[in-house]
This record gives structure tokens, sequence and C-alpha cells, in this order.
């Protein structure tokens, strides 16, 4: 025991102050746990804390019902029923009609050129111009063969009928007659090859002007004015390419092979093409063609289809979203794809009841249509279904509307 006098004594005071230490460190403990409730029941929830300060019988339970009786606002779409095109769609390269590399078929030097690079010819018009003073001379000279060999052609027949005539009479052998005979055959045909280097070198000389083979919008000048040019030269002096019409190539799952032959059998199937940053259809074309044989690689069948292209929206090269219209299916239920969700027992939708209460409903989608989604089973048709606040709400919600 600590007596009055033992407070004097240092030894004796030290329990006191080890004492006094213990009770400021609970004090403060105390204080800190004091703060922490105080500020936790100022940012509990209305309902929790209404929950807390109910009195007998559970007064506290009817306040946290209160919170959750608060209509959650959402945005919603009617399910609807209409005809919806079954589409297949895909990706597909524009190619052109027809494309031809323009060549030279004669040597020489180029003295025009008629065109401007990336301008619309038709077919016939002049391109390029090759000097033709060489190719005219070479006229001349075949046109003065000609003469020559046909005049003696001439003589030859003229010196064949007489000794026929001869031999008629038996003034002549025939040994002598086929000589003669002979001769005149020769200088016939002498006669025919003059006539064929005539032509020729008049072809020649048409090949100076090197003329549009089709319609089409010519592409890069490869070789200007002045330069020398052979005769089928690797390079080409210019692309062609016809888009009108013009063709887009695209690429379909195999599995639908079956569907695209047995429609088309019964009539043209409809293909349209839009530009991937186009916000409206670019073209309507048919399809024309269905490839012999399935990539095996990729496991899709390569597929055409030929487009009017009047107004030039589409583009050799260009690349385009394909889409395939096979058929309409009639009187199906469609509501907004985002409209969708997917839970542990599958996909399904929250509707809105009449009482403005939430219910779920499980749905089969047969499909998507753009931002559609056609409903197999589920729905039937003027549901309002929840399109926007569905992670807000739960089964039996109350909601208000407001699109």
């Amino acid at each position: 025991m600590l007596r009055p006098r033992d407070l004097l004594n240092p030894r004796a005071r030290a329990p006191v102050s080890l004492l006094a230490g213990k009770h400021r460190v609970l004090l403060r403990v105390a204080c800190i746990t004091l703060i922490g409730c105080v500020l936790l029941f100022s940012i509990a929830p209305d309902g929790f804390a209404q929950g807390s300060r109910g009195g007998k019988g559970g007064q506290g339970g009817k306040g946290g019902r209160g919170a959750a009786n608060v209509a959650v606002p959402v945005a919603v779409a009617t399910a609807t029923r209409r005809d919806v095109p079954f589409r297949l769609q895909g990706i597909g390269n524009v190619e052109p009609f027809s494309s031809v590399a323009v060549k030279a078929r004669v040597d020489g030097q180029i003295v025009e050129v008629n065109f401007r690079e990336g301008q619309e010819v038709r077919a016939g018009s002049v391109l390029f111009k090759i000097d033709p003073r060489p190719f005219e001379a070479a006229v001349r000279q075949s046109e003065a063969n000609a003469l020559r060999d046909a005049a003696e052609r001439d003589q030859a027949r003229s010196q064949e009928r007489r000794y026929f005539e001869l031999l008629q009479k038996n003034f002549i052998s025939k040994e002598a007659y086929a000589q003669i005979k002979t001769k005149a055959q020769t200088a016939e045909a002498v006669a025919q090859a003059s006539r064929a280097a005539l032509d020729n070198a008049k072809l020649n000389l048409e090949y100076c002007t090197i003329r549009s083979p089709i319609d089409g919008f010519t592409g890069k000048i490869q070789i200007s004015r002045g330069n020398l040019i052979k005769a089928n030269d690797s390079n080409a002096l210019v692309v062609l390419n016809q888009v009108h019409p013009i063709y887009v190539s695209f690429a379909l799952p195999e599995q639908r092979l079956g569907t695209i032959r047995r429609y088309m059998a019964r009539a043209p199937i409809a293909v349209e093409a839009t530009a991937p940053e186009a916000e409206k259809l670019a073209a309507s074309g048919k399809l024309i063609f269905i490839d012999n044989a399935v990539d095996q690689t990729t496991g899709t069948i390569k597929l055409r289809a030929i487009f009017p292209n009047a107004d030039n929206a589409l583009w050799p090269g260009q690349f385009v979203n394909v889409t395939v219209r096979l058929y309409d299916q009639k009187d199906v239920v469609v509501i907004p794809g985002q409209a969708v969700q997917t839970g542990p027992e599958g996909q399904f939708v929250f509707v809105v009841k009449r009482d403005m209460t939430t219910e779920v409903r499980k749905v089969v989608v047969d499909r998507t249509d753009g931002e559609d989604a056609v409903i197999g089973k589920g729905l039937e048709g003027r549901e309002r279904v929840v399109v926007r606040g569905q992670l807000r709400i739960a089964p039996g919600a109350k909601v208000t509307i407001r699109n």
C-alpha cells in the first residue's frame, strides 16, 4: 500500500505515472471511436438511419422499405410486329467491270497526249499519237511494191493464156506450157504478198494513233510526250478502268451456300453496298456469280454482284459493307437490340407492366437486323421493354418512363 510519505520517494511514484499513462491511451481510443460512430451515422442512407432510429415493433424496418419504393427513371421502347428482311452481311471489294493496260503496238516517239490524268474517256477517243512519218513512208513503199508485183502478175497471166491457146493447137509441148503456168502462179503469189505487206504497213500507220478500247477513267500517265516507246513494252502507257457497270466481290460463310443457291435459282438476289463511312446506301445491284469451290482455308464462298453505278458511288479498290437480301420474315416481333440483357440463365428483357413495375421476361433472339433484335420467343408485341437504365432496377421495381 502506498503511504502519504512514500509520495516524496521517486521510486514509489513510478507506478502512479505508469497508471496515468495507460488512462491517457484509453481516453484517446475512446475519443477516436466516438468520432467514427458520429461520422458513420452522418453518412448513412436515410432508410438505414430511420431503421436505426425505429422504436419497438420494427419501426426501423418500415423506414428501409420507404427508400425501396422510390421510382427509378428508365427509357423504354415498344415491341413491334413487322416484316423484316433476312440479310447476310459481309465485307466486299469494288472491282472495275473491265481494266485495260494501254500499250503501244509499234515502236516510235510519242508526239501527242490527248487526255488528262483521271479523265473519263469514251471508247475510240484518241489517247496518244506516235510520230507517223516512218510508217507513212513504209506505206508508200509497200504501195509501189504492190503495183510492180501486180503488173508482173498481169503479164504472167496474159502469157499463160497465150501459151494455153498454143497448147490447144499442139504448137507447144505440155512441158513448155507447165513452165509458163508456174511462172504465172508465182507472180500471183508475189502480188498477194505485196498486198499483204501494204495492208500491214497501213495497219502500223493506224497503230500510231492509240485509241481508248473502252469507256472508262484514265489513270496516271506513265510515259509522257517526247519519249521513245517500244511495241508491247512491259510498262503500260496508262491504265483504263470501266466503272459503268461495276463489280463488288465478297465472301460469305460456307454454311449459307445452300440458302443462297436456292434463292438465286428462284429469282435475282438483291445486293446492297455501302461505304463504311457513308450514312446512306451507296448502291443497289444483284448477285451474278457464285464461285465453283469453297475456300477451305477460310471456310467461305466467294461471290460477285454487279451494280449500274451510274453516279460513280462505287470506285475500284474501295472496301464496302455488303448486304445480301434473301427474303422477308413476315410479322415478327422486333425490339431495339440494347433492350436484350444476358444473365446466368440466358437472355432476358425488363418489361414495364401497367402498374409501372418491372418484370423479367426470358427471350430467344432469332437474329439481329442492324440495331434491332428479332425475337423468336418471349414477347408477343406491344410490350414496353426497358432500353436504358437496366442496371438500376430489379424485378418488381417501380419505374418512371423518361425517354
